[in-house]
């Protein structure tokens, strides 16, 4: 089987998608406070800016920026995902066995990365990250999702609290 690469590019800003393996579940939302504590240490012991970030119900859009002398994404995401899963088990929490013999499968085994390559990609990345809620028909508005860094856009005066508008949207749709 091939090496799996991803580039590592120093100071960079990326958008990431990471998904459970179940797309049903509720799991990140219903477990918000712990994936939160474990966001917090994992930017402690490698430190990361988080320029916009939505939670859904089975999976995370983010746009990091790295620091100037680190590239090295793949290991804080291992680290996320590893923490929160050995953090739901130990609260004996149900987190299936994998596909090898002790693997959890939780998480995705991968996850989507892009390199952002200028200020109107970084624009469109954090939007789409901001706009998720309402595109897969979990709320009518934008801010009515709370899982999300479009709040801090407001405090911080970036966008007002009507950005996107309302959606007349009923279902569900997935990516």
């Amino acid at each position: 089987m091939p090496e799996y690469r991803r580039p590592k590019v120093k100071g960079a800003t990326w958008f990431f998608t990471v998904t459970l393996t179940d797309r049903r579940s509720c799991l990140l939302v219903e477990e918000i406070d712990l994936l939160r504590r474990v966001f917090a240490d994992v930017r402690r012991r490698r430190p990361f800016r988080v320029d916009a970030m939505v939670v859904l119900p089975d999976q995370i859009h983010a746009v990091w920026t790295l620091p100037d002398d680190d590239g090295d994404f793949s290991t804080r995401w291992s680290l996320i995902k590893g923490d929160f899963t050995r953090a739901l088990t130990r609260q004996g929490r149900d987190v299936s066995t994998g596909r090898r013999l002790g693997e959890r499968s939780l998480w995705q085994r991968r996850f989507w990365e892009h390199l952002i390559r200028d200020d109107g990609d970084f624009g469109r990345h954090v939007d789409y990250c901001h706009i998720n809620p309402m595109k897969h028909g979990l709320v009518g508005r934008v801010m009515d999702w709370p899982y999300s860094t479009f709040h801090r856009a407001v405090r911080e005066g970036d966008l007002s609290e009507d950005w996107a508008g309302v959606a007349e949207v009923t279902g569900r749709f997935g990516e």
